[in-house]
């Protein structure tokens, strides 16, 4: 059976850091399997699902990852996986969804709840404010085929009624 850990670094965003994080995992061995990479205002977040080898060693790793220049000042921190790595059939994304303009407060709750109460999952959710003062916020989800038509239309009008644009893409079959 194949080990499986949950790499975590959360620290300030740098030129390099993902390169030098996958260099050194790759390194060692790692098997990258689910992993996010985000930048948070000018902090950063990856997180990665990893398979590592019998000879894997968390407290060398940690090392390694402590002494990168790119990692300065960054909380690292490796744990064993507990849930199955393989994603089931939420997982699976069918639509993305995006929703841009003027930064409303608790869209992302209000559009949740559609998802939700629609029995859709999201798989990925990745939101920003712009420069200009606009807002994107971006959701790849798992939505039950008998309930995508009505899942998208509550989306489409929820943005309408508050001066959002809204797109959908369907997503490739099978695809993520």
């Amino acid at each position: 059976m194949t080990k499986v850990v949950l790499v975590s670094v959360h620290g300030p965003d740098r030129v390099g850091l993902v390169s030098a994080v996958a260099g050194t995992l790759y390194d060692a061995g790692v098997n990258l399997r689910d992993t996010t990479f985000a930048a948070l205002g000018s902090g950063a977040e990856l997180t990665a699902v990893c398979e590592v080898p019998g000879h894997f060693s968390t407290e060398e790793t940690l090392g390694r990852l402590r002494a990168l220049p790119e990692l300065d000042g960054a909380e690292i921190e490796i744990r064993p996986f507990a849930f199955d790595p393989q994603p089931g059939p939420l997982g699976r994304v069918t639509h993305r969804v995006e929703v841009s303009g003027g930064d409303q407060l608790g869209l992302v709750a209000r559009l949740a709840d559609i998802f939700t109460e629609s029995g859709a999952n999201i798989v990925r959710l990745d939101t920003q404010k712009l420069p200009d003062g606009d807002y994107l916020a971006r959701f790849a989800v798992s939505i039950p085929a008998d309930r995508q038509a009505a899942c998208l239309a509550a989306i489409n009008n929820t943005a309408g009624s508050l001066r959002l644009t809204s797109r959908v893409e369907e997503a490739e079959p099978g695809g993520a």
